[in-house]
């Protein structure tokens, strides 16, 4: 399914108005040969192969080489064919390539066999537990919410729905942070460096298409911001993994103005696949108060009855 997806994708991108069967195969193929075609031989290290290139970046050869194995081997992999490949041998290539941690992870998932179809890739359905949900009503002065697989949102706190906008209001199956970001005007006003937080939030869905290939939701997903959005499209085709670790966040809020907010990111023992993600201002700061005054003013929205998110 979400094979099927990515090929639409590229497909929109192109013009191709016949959809194509992609897998994983597909996928790794196209990733190693995006990645290479991001580097040039002074990168590594390497002597060119000869002063005239006819296409750009590393050429196969030159991976191989720095890779330590053999150009029929890494041809191979570029082809698709992961059979077999070692941990060991991946990590060579992901050292060739320059490649950051979320992208070794990337590539390895790509690797690794189809599964069995009883083995059940499909996800769980998603249940904000009744706790979580007090957690953040709990939760005073700080914007928080909990965001699940495909980047569906579950909860949130009452100044979160101040800071990011009465999500309250939205259907239950727009209440998505990818959605949010790339189809709302709101986020495109509220994110300041909106191009970094949208390239994030690209590689997360990346990243779980890797997990999960079946997942008929996030093919939907991918496949409606696809045909809304020209920056989806070009960020998706680009196979980038850009994740940042928590940090500064700026915002400029049609109520209080600019923001410069921290962020912090919470994982769950009990359900890995939820997230916590707060926001908080530097004590004394313009920020600390202008999120004193969101918080004073209060908000029309109220706090999410859902705790299930089908899946």
């Amino acid at each position: 399914m979400i094979s099927h997806t990515w090929g639409m994708v590229d497909q929109i991108r192109s013009g191709d108005p016949t959809p194509g069967a992609l897998d994983r195969r597909t996928e790794l193929g196209r990733f190693l040969r995006t990645r290479r075609a991001a580097l040039k031989p002074e990168d590594l290290g390497l002597p060119g192969f000869g002063r005239r290139r006819r296409v750009p970046g590393l050429r196969r050869e030159e991976v191989a080489q720095a890779a330590g194995v053999s150009v029929a081997y890494y041809t191979r992999l570029e082809q698709g064919n992961s059979d077999n490949v070692s941990a060991e041998v991946l990590k060579a290539i992901a050292r060739a390539l320059r490649l950051s941690d979320p992208e070794h992870n990337y590539m390895t998932q790509l690797a690794k066999p189809k599964p069995d179809e009883n083995e059940g890739t499909h996800p769980r359905p998603q249940r904000l537990r009744p706790a979580l949900q007090h957690l953040l009503d709990a939760i005073d002065g700080v914007p928080a919410y909990v965001i699940g697989q495909r980047s569906d949102i579950l909860g949130w706190n009452r100044l979160a729905a101040g800071l990011f906008g009465n999500w309250n209001e939205l259907p239950p199956d727009e209440l998505n942070y990818a959605r949010f970001t790339f189809l709302s005007p709101t986020a495109r006003n509220l994110f300041v460096d909106w191009e970094d937080k949208a390239a994030t939030i690209v590689s997360l869905l990346r990243l779980f298409a890797s997990r999960c290939p079946d997942d008929p939701q996030l093919a939907a997903l991918i496949g409606e911001l696809g045909v809304k959005s020209e920056d989806f499209r070009r960020m998706w085709a680009t196979y980038e993994l850009r994740l940042k670790d928590p940090g500064p966040l700026r915002l400029n809020h049609p109520l209080v103005g600019e923001l410069t907010l921290s962020y912090e990111v919470f994982s769950f023992r009990a359900d890995p696949d939820q997230t916590l993600i707060t926001y908080h201002a530097e004590p004394g700061s313009a920020s600390a108060s202008a999120l004193r005054m969101l918080a004073n003013w209060g908000t029309a929205a109220t706090t999410p009855t859902r705790s299930t998110v089908d899946g």
